[in-house]
């Protein structure tokens, strides 16, 4: 079993992808909140995106439980290139890359859904070795995931598994299926 968790609430003001902006408090909060369900679940080790929001999750989940935490850069979200970190407001309103763009859209010097899609695909062919731990990641990779075990072809609608921030999810790799659970 794999659990994944989204990282909490980060500044919404900014484009995310490989950003290194932290939690907010609202942020702070809902991983707490959701840190009281974690503590029942069974798992070896936490394996966190090396992306500050995800890092800072990581440690506020495991405040209590004093498990080892390790960073990857396997399970960032999408990389959106120029546009990482980017406060929205300082782009025109018809910047091409607003929220508008095409599953096979490439950010300037970053990635299209598509490519994180393929990423993620590779990913779950070797994800067994994070067997019985909890990964802190991202709405994209979760949301390709469940793209994927479901046989669909990825989109832009971003809200259609409900990953919301500090969902917790598990992965049964032996019947390739996941569920939010928190």
């Amino acid at each position: 079993m794999i659990y994944l968790v989204r990282h909490g609430l980060d500044d919404e003001e900014r484009i995310g992808g490989y950003s290194n902006v932290g939690l907010i408090k609202e942020g702070i909060e809902g991983v707490k909140k959701a840190r009281s369900f974690i503590e029942t679940l069974s798992f070896k080790e936490i394996i966190s995106s090396d992306v500050k929001r995800a890092r800072d999750t990581a440690l506020i989940i495991n405040k209590n439980l004093n498990k080892k935490i390790i960073y990857t850069d396997e399970l960032r979200e999408q990389n959106k290139g120029d546009y990482n970190g980017v406060l929205k407001s300082s782009l025109s309103k018809d910047d091409y890359f607003l929220g508008k763009t095409k599953v096979y859209d490439t950010y300037p010097n970053g990635e299209s859904l598509l490519d994180m899609y393929f990423r993620v695909e590779k990913l779950l062919l070797t994800i067994d070795k994070w067997d019985n731990d909890l990964l802190v990641t991202h709405r994209g990779v979760i949301n390709m995931i469940y793209y994927l075990l479901n046989n669909q072809k990825p989109d832009m609608k971003k809200d259609t598994f409900s990953v919301t921030h500090a969902s917790v999810h598990k992965l049964d790799l032996k019947s390739k299926k996941i569920e939010r659970i928190y």
